[in-house]
């Protein structure tokens, strides 16, 4: 069925793997087996690649790190183009650079050895930049439209490499451009950052570490927040006050530390996710008039 993706990808030398478990690609350890599962080594490998996919009728799926996606339980009937290999980082000034799939933490970690502040808050967050700059990903008060100055995507429907820049972006709570035009393939992000004292932005880093380890469960598979923070009130002290905490669909339990994850016990399915969630939406919309909206992506 894929043959002539197998013979480009041979041809050009790009990693894939047949019949890979998805539960090894997403934090939430969830999936079936994807049909093919291509790690391109760089961003023309990854446009070759998604173009080719296209052009020939495949389904495909991008990939980043996984940290908000839930696959189905059947697996994914179609190609997954992980962008787990665009991962360098690189700073000029106070202007780092970062490849799609370089983790969030990661950049973070390279800022402050470079006594560079503005990205702390990206400390602990377990996504890609990709992914990060998608959703405008944030946390104790700094987000990604604060320090973002550039990004660089993949158009697959005008064939085309697209810049974008500042305001641009058209960032809101947890929104961007690439939400409202999800064909774009983000590729890289340039981020404006400030020099600061080493010690000061380790210390902040630390700081905010210390309240993610006390705070949520991250001894347990995840996709962190459930959903997102409805003006006017906090998820998890709704979730908490009607009694949900410790509530489990299957191997999917809404957090007893956290009431705003769901955590994977062991041996949760995607379908355990998905009843836990509408269950939750439900009590809460009925409780509190409030329609929850979800920040985990089902991929079927």
């Amino acid at each position: 069925m894929y043959k002539d993706i197998i013979e480009f990808l041979c041809d050009a030398e790009v990693p894939y793997i047949k019949n890979e478990l998805l539960t090894r690609h997403t934090t939430f350890r969830i999936g079936g087996a994807a049909d093919l599962f291509i790690t391109p080594k760089d961003a023309d490998s990854l446009k070759d690649v998604y173009d080719l996919c296209k052009r020939s009728g495949h389904k495909v799926y991008v990939l980043g790190r996984g940290s908000n996606v839930v696959f189905s339980d059947d697996g994914y009937k179609g190609i997954v183009i992980s962008t787990e290999n665009l991962s360098s980082v690189r700073i000029e000034g106070n202007t780092l650079y970062a490849e799609c799939g370089a983790s969030f933490t990661q950049i973070a970690v390279a800022a402050r050895d470079a006594s560079l502040a503005g990205l702390e808050f990206a400390y602990g967050i377990p996504g890609s930049v990709g992914g990060a700059v998608f959703m405008n990903a944030g946390a104790y008060g700094g987000q990604v439209s604060d320090c973002l100055s550039q990004s660089t995507a993949f158009d697959p429907v005008e064939n085309k490499v697209v810049l974008t820049y500042g305001d641009d972006h058209e960032f809101g709570y947890r929104t961007s451009i690439y939400k409202k035009n999800p064909e774009r393939i983000i590729l890289s992000a340039e981020f404006e950052l400030k020099p600061g004292d080493f010690d000061s932005i380790k210390a902040t880093m630390d700081d905010f570490m210390g309240r993610r380890r006390s705070k949520q469960p991250l001894e347990y598979p995840s996709a962190g927040s459930v959903f997102k923070r409805p003006e006017g009130h906090f998820v998890g002290q709704m979730v908490e006050e009607l009694g949900l905490k410790g509530y489990s669909v299957g191997g999917a339990q809404v957090s007893e530390k956290h009431a705003g994850f769901i955590i994977n016990k062991g041996g949760a399915t995607a379908s355990n996710v998905a009843e836990l969630i509408g269950i939750i939406k439900e009590k809460v919309n009925k409780a509190y008039n409030v329609e929850l909206e979800c920040e985990v992506i089902f991929v079927q």
